[in-house]
């Protein structure tokens, strides 16, 4: 079986998102990191290199593999900001209120917070955790 390559590290979360060259895509990862933490009620760890995961579940697939995961996370990509919301992408009344985005599986890709409505992205991580 295939082992799960990234894992939880003991990497600083701070640390991390003070590299973030661009100084507004900094501001807004603090943001969403703030909005993750409230949801979650998790303090945010380091996920490999360049991913933030908060909270803990045990993802298990119909084959009875199980992994451990974090309940949601994001990553502060050079292009956009991949937030990790499974189960919260289905809503398409809520994405369709949120401003521009992209999605994938699991995934929610955004640019900037300023091109999305704050209010609608906190309803879509809330939503989130209790998925």
């Amino acid at each position: 079986m295939a082992e799960l390559k990234t894992k939880k590290t003991e990497l600083s979360v701070d640390a991390f998102l003070k590299k973030v060259d661009d100084p507004q895509k900094q501001k807004d990862a603090f943001a969403i990191l703030k909005m993750m933490e409230k949801a979650t009620k998790a303090k945010a760890k380091m996920w490999g290199t360049a991913i933030i995961g908060l909270g803990d579940k045990v993802l298990k697939y119909d084959s009875g593999r199980e992994l451990n995961w974090f309940v949601m996370g994001f990553s502060p990509r050079k292009q956009n900001f991949a937030l990790y919301i499974s189960g919260a992408l289905e809503d398409t009344a809520l994405l369709k209120k949120l401003g521009k985005h992209k999605t994938g599986k699991g995934c929610l890709y955004i640019n900037k917070l300023e091109e999305v409505d704050s209010k609608v992205l906190e309803a879509i991580i809330k939503q989130g955790v209790s998925r």
